[in-house]
């Protein structure tokens, strides 16, 4: 494999590329009018635009990935996370072109892409499930009844879904009908599939994923665990590794399981089985992931592989280089998601230009971006605008890194989640691993992060006034460009 093309964008695009050089092979960028000065673009060694800012007119053309493919002599393609990286119509199309998709086959997708299918592929393998239908439900009255065997609360769930889309909390018979209408509708919308099913809502629920890697000759390890509990709209925010709950013995059973629901899909690369934890430690399978996950370098920093290199190795048919055996927890990781959303006002999407932006540095720092100073965020995709990772000697280390390279993170002109990640990374329950997915709804509000601006702001004032009592004299200062008042208190002072 000589060269490969990267059908995605952002800091995943740019985190492959690098990888991908270290092997020597030369890489394509693919990108859409908007990311025209895009840093991924820059680094490729080639690059080609493909349409307009929107994902359906660029980003998502298979078609046209794959005619610039062939054009440019392109042995391989890789996914990346999210656009088509789970698309098995599109990997079949690769397949078809005679050019390599770096991922897993289009069949395994198709098991483990339905949500229900994978339920009962998992099910051979006597993996646990959460209570639930056992298959798709559009009947209210067939789901009321369904609803009084599990009990409440309950979850009504897009069967092709993922993100928190069509996903819909009941906690009383009387809002069956309504939330099953919602969750139908919102599937179609997101997945154009309407499919929905009934699962029991476990209490205290935790979101463990268990990270696998498989080859072409029969050979599948895991290599651990991330906890993913920390979360706003059902999407992750905050990612570890290990889980500060698993046990030696719980970790072992649940890699098991994990490896056991690969082995039923014939699955090859890289990939993610996702469970969830009750608070008495039952676990149960969710879904798997037929991709390489946002969250993925908490665990290269654990294991001291690189994900990206293995998954190019596979597609080259080559055998793991490891055992289950070979593989060893070193420290503890933390991820913090860097996205342009702004917590006091239920984590929006905000949209700007980056006055300034400077990325922290440090030893066990890493920063996967795409991003400099100057540069906009644009409208068009995810607001993530990276993933900020820390790894320690234990967890107590890997926080107070983690925290020190937040206050070393400077960000004006859009307003992010760093603050509120501070918070988190502060709060007693995530300090003691005592937390679930419910971590927002029972404990943080607006206020918590306004009532430290107020604070931050204080201190200005204070420090602008001695400055002036200082000096006798006013001083003049020129702004460049505009800067949100709460940003500057914000991410200057913290």
């Amino acid at each position: 494999m000589q060269k490969i093309l990267i059908a995605n964008r952002g800091e995943i695009a740019l985190r492959i590329m690098r990888s991908a050089r270290e092997m020597g092979i030369k890489t394509v960028a693919v990108y859409s009018e908007a990311d025209r000065n895009a840093l991924f673009v820059r680094y490729a060694d080639e690059a080609v635009c493909i349409g307009p800012p929107p994902s359906a007119q660029s980003y998502l053309q298979g078609d046209k990935i794959i005619a610039v493919c062939k054009e440019l002599g392109v042995d391989g393609i890789h996914p990346g996370y999210g656009f088509l990286s789970e698309n098995a119509d599109f990997a079949r199309k690769v397949r078809a072109a005679g050019i390599t998709f770096i991922g897993p086959s289009p069949e395994s997708m198709d098991m483990m892409g339905d949500k229900l299918s994978a339920k009962a592929t998992a099910k051979k393998y006597k993996v646990p499930m959460i209570p639930g239908s056992d298959g798709a439900i559009s009947d209210v009255k067939e789901a009321v009844k369904i609803a009084k065997e599990v009990g409440f609360p309950l979850l009504i769930k897009a069967s092709a879904g993922g993100g928190g889309k069509g996903m819909r909390l009941v906690e009383k018979e009387s809002e069956i009908e309504e939330q099953m209408k919602l969750a139908i509708s919102e599937a179609i919308s997101a997945f154009g599939n309407g499919a929905v099913f009934i699962e029991k809502y476990a209490s205290g629920p935790r979101h463990i994923e268990i990270q696998l890697l498989a080859d072409n000759h029969g050979n599948c390890v895991y290599l651990f665990e991330r906890e993913c509990s920390i979360q706003r709209r059902h999407q992750k925010v905050i990612e570890e590794a290990p889980s500060s709950v698993l046990s030696a013995e719980l970790r072992e059973r649940m890699g098991k399981c994990a490896v056991d629901v690969a082995k039923a899909c014939n699955y090859s690369g890289a990939g993610t089985v996702e469970f969830l934890v009750d608070d008495q430690l039952n676990f149960y399978f969710l879904e798997m992931n037929t991709r390489l996950q946002v969250e993925h370098p908490v665990s290269e920093m654990i294991t001291g592989l690189d994900l990206v290199k293995e998954q190019i190795k596979v597609a080259r048919n080559e055998k793991l280089s490891f055992n289950q055996s070979d593989l060893k927890i070193n420290g503890h990781a933390i991820e913090v998601r860097v996205c342009a959303e702004d917590p006091m006002n239920n984590f929006l999407p905000d949209i700007g230009r980056l006055v300034v932006y400077k990325t922290p540095a440090g030893p066990g720092v890493r920063v996967d971006d795409s991003f400099e100073e100057g540069m906009d965020i644009p409208i068009y995709y995810d607001p993530m605008i990276s993933k900020l990772i820390v790894h320690g000697k234990d967890r107590t280390e890997a926080i107070a890194k983690m925290l020190r390279a937040i206050d070393d993170y400077k960000i004006v002109g859009v307003e992010t989640t760093l603050d509120f990640c501070k918070f988190v990374l502060h709060h007693q329950a995530f300090v003691s691993g005592k937390f679930d997915t419910g971590f927002i709804k029972n404990y943080f509000t607006p206020e918590v992060l306004n009532t430290k601006a107020v604070e931050l702001e204080e201190v200005a004032a204070l420090a602008g006034a001695a400055i002036f009592a200082g000096t006798g004299a006013e001083t003049n200062a020129t702004v460049e460009a505009p800067v949100k008042k709460s940003q500057w208190k914000v991410n200057r002072l913290n």
